[in-house]
């Protein structure tokens, strides 16, 4: 395992305290074994589901993450239903046998299986105990999806329910209604859920994109208890859904309408970017990520204010303050870009997809606001809108990790100048986390450094180049 850490508060917005963003190498260094670090921020009109993990390399897919709920005690859509507490968060992820520190040496990792509420079977596994999510007949119940994996996304279905759609991301949405929905990692939803069949235990279906998945023996699958019926295992059929989750059916529900002078490339700064990839790595405009040894804050915060100046070189793009940006996002078909769908994540702010991917519409006038969206599949692409009016070091990157990992990330850096003013002080024990992190030995710094490469050697052939991480030698 790694020793160190950082956390992030995704989907948090952290208006003037990016140095609590919790970015490993673009908002602070990590926090080394036996030392802690206090994030102090607030989240002002900020309300629904977001969640943490560590942004460390690949740490979360070895469990560092969880939901984290803002509730708000005048939701509009209140009236939608009865029960909305911590029985009705719903969290999606993946779970590997072999720890991350090995598998991020892998070109192609693959998940053993995926959990719900931390709880799953895999493929000749034993029948362990499954997620009960437990409902009274007659109640209104708003779930909160979570997907937390490192990888896959999830079709997510209940049997003889339906469900409304009712948040994305932390933003509320007009209510609509369908019967199954897929969700990207780091994305999350809130459904409401009628209670109203017959008293029964009925599956709860989260369907990954992972290589011959199945619901065989209870994989992929949690259980919705009604009060009253036996605590066994549902009996229920799955029935193919007939009214599937289009993101573009889905529309903001408070101020709704993107940023800007609605028409494609009518915005302030318009910025075109090209997915690639090269044996495994993966370069945006030809460039592949790689974390600077000091953080983009910290270069900021120390003078450095062009992009020729900011590290890493041609990862890190300068945008002007209070600007529209307008983003695309290509995946093309030649060369080939694996390992699609891709989950677009930018820290600091929620976007306006105003062209989802594998979609020919437009629509400024009322589209979905989040924080996560798939940039699809090859020769598809997504348009995003957002306004700088945050200043800092802001990480947008692919959420399946170990892409993150293998490159897939920018940094945008909202107006470095004022960055420093628009900081609340920054805390002294911020200023002491990049001496005391390179300041460890590698076994303080675990991951194993050779020895993991070693160990990914032997389960396959198919591996990155050997390339030490920040502080490792």
């Amino acid at each position: 395992m790694f020793l160190s850490t950082s956390v992030h508060w995704h989907g948090i917005f952290q208006n003037g305290t990016n140095y609590a963003d919790g970015t490993s190498f673009v908002t602070q260094c990590p926090i080394a074994q036996n030392h802690s670090f206090v994030h102090n921020f607030s989240a002002p009109n900020q309300a629904g589901t977001y969640w943490y993990h560590s942004h460390y390399p690949v740490q979360y897919c070895d469990g560092l993450r969880g939901a984290l709920v803002i509730y708000d005690p005048d939701d509009p859509l209140a009236y939608m239903y009865d029960v909305d507490d911590a029985s009705t968060v719903i969290t999606l992820s993946d779970w590997y046998h072999v720890v991350a520190p090995v598998m991020r040496h892998l070109i192609d990792a693959d998940a053993n299986s995926t959990l719900i509420n931390g709880l799953g079977r895999y493929a000749g596994g034993p029948a362990s105990e499954l997620a009960v999510i437990n409902v009274e007949q007659g109640k209104r119940y708003r779930l909160r999806l979570v997907a937390m994996s490192c990888d896959p996304n999830f079709n997510f279905t209940i049997d003889g329910h339906i469900f409304t759609v009712i948040e994305a991301d932390g933003q509320l949405t007009e209510p609509l209604v369908v019967d199954q929905l897929q969700i990207f990692a780091g994305q999350r939803y809130s459904v409401v859920l009628v209670a109203n069949q017959p008293v029964d235990n009925y599956w709860i279906r989260s369907l990954p994109n992972l290589v011959n998945p199945s619901f065989e023996g209870g994989q992929n699958s949690a259980i919705l208890r009604y009060q009253g019926a036996p605590q066994v295992d549902p009996t229920t059929a799955y029935v193919p859904p007939q009214n599937i989750l289009a993101e573009t059916n889905l529309h903001a529900l408070i101020n709704p309408g993107a940023p800007g002078i609605p028409g494609y490339g009518n915005a302030d700064i318009n910025l075109h970017f090209k997915v690639t990839n090269d044996t495994g790595l993966f370069y945006i405009n030809n460039v592949t990520f790689s974390p600077p040894s000091i953080p983009v804050l910290l270069q900021i915060l120390s003078g450095a204010q062009d992009p020729f100046q900011l590290l890493p070189d041609g990862s890190v793009y300068v945008l002007g303050h209070n600007k529209v940006v307008e983003l695309t996002m290509e995946i093309p078909v030649v060369p080939n870009v694996p390992g699609g769908p891709h989950p677009i994540h930018i820290h600091g702010h929620a976007f306006d997809v105003v062209q989802s991917a594998g979609n020919s519409t437009f629509n400024y006038v009322n589209p979905v606001r989040r924080d996560v969206v798939s940039a699809g599949n090859p020769g598809q692409q997504m348009v995003i809108r957002w306004t700088t009016d945050n200043s800092g070091p802001w990480f947008l990157h692919c959420h399946i990790d170990w892409h993150l990992d293998a490159g897939f990330a920018v940094v945008m850096a909202e107006s470095p100048s004022d960055t420093a003013a628009h900081l609340n002080p920054v805390p002294k024990e911020w200023d002491q986390l990049c001496p005391t992190f390179y300041s460890l030995t590698p076994t303080q710094l675990g991951g194993e450094g050779r020895l993991s490469w070693e160990e990914a050697a032997s389960i396959t052939t198919l591996l990155f180049p050997e390339t030490p991480l920040p502080g490792h030698k």
